[in-house]
């Protein structure tokens, strides 16, 4: 399975009654596809997928199953609170043809959930998942870090594959490097973070602005990759300020405001998502604007 590229996090579009939008969904995925990102992640965190039910959620990774080719990859958020909801989701979503599935930690509970506990979660998903694991690590969004120690332990079991680790911090990157074996592939999730973590042991990426700019992001990679530092670095600069406008800056909602401006199906956000500004509209207009010239 190829992870060392781009994946763009899928943003779910709905229909006018709020409904998900199948046919919105195929049309963006085979869109990405053209553009030359190594799959698709659905059901993501800026897949609104705590926001679906358990059949909107099927719906999404079916719809895009059918637009990515079995060349590509497709991976599905799988993220529950129970233990036995993920593990269910799992299996939804492996029978439903994604390549791999993507697993955030329990956050609800989190402060009674210790190491030992967070580790035997993760083992008992990969035990029964019929498709490989991927770790998600997002501190600032899940109020639960996977510690480099933990993450190397569970690297261990033959169905872990990788993580996404979503930080800016280099030193993150090289500590989880350290500790896991060579066949696990690390995958950066935040794009203002993407070179330095190329630098320090990432081998891909999974970027919400990737669904807006793929291009710029794959050539960030492939010059990272070529020892090009002097233009990967130019290409960083120039990328930050609209990755933080679609993520820490504007959210879904701007996400899928700037994935209007460029062509894409984005549509409105799911309540109590709040919709964007007409003068965050206009602020990421110009940004996409500077990016393209």
């Amino acid at each position: 399975m190829h992870l060392s590229t781009v994946f763009p996090p899928m943003p779910t579009p709905f229909t006018a009654d709020g409904a998900v939008d199948e046919n919105a969904i195929k049309s963006n995925v085979r869109r990405w596809i053209d553009a030359g990102l190594g799959g698709i992640v659905a059901l993501g965190t800026n897949g609104e997928a705590a926001l679906l039910d358990e059949d909107e959620s099927d719906r999404v990774v079916a719809a895009a199953r059918e637009s990515v080719p079995r060349d590509r990859v497709l991976i599905a958020g799988i993220g529950r609170e129970s233990t036995v909801a993920t593990v269910a989701a799992a299996r939804r979503a492996s029978a439903l043809g994604a390549d791999a599935v993507l697993a955030r930690p329990p956050s609800l509970y989190r402060s009674s959930i210790g190491a030992a506990a967070l580790e035997q979660h993760y083992r008992r998903i990969a035990d029964e998942s019929p498709s490989p694991v991927l770790l998600y690590n997002y501190p600032a969004f899940f109020g639960t870090a996977l510690h480099p120690s933990l993450v190397g332990t569970l690297a261990q079991h033959p169905n872990v594959i990788g993580m996404k680790e979503t930080s800016t911090d280099g030193a993150q990157f090289a500590d989880v490097a350290a500790a896991v074996p060579e066949s696990f592939t690390i995958l950066a999730g935040s794009a203002p973070g993407l070179y330095p973590a190329l630098c320090a042991g990432a081998r891909g990426a999974i970027l919400a602005v990737a669904c807006v700019v793929p291009a710029l992001c794959l050539y960030l990679l492939a010059c990272t990759r070529d020892g090009r530092h002097a233009e990967a670095l130019r290409l960083q600069q120039r990328l930050n300020p609209l990755a933080r406008a679609v993520t820490s800056g504007y959210g879904i909602a701007g996400l899928k405001a700037a994935m209007e401006l460029v062509g894409y199906v984005g549509g409105d956000t799911r309540r109590p998502l709040p919709p964007v500004s007409s003068a965050a509209v206009e602020q990421i207009r110009q940004l996409l604007q500077s990016v393209q010239d």
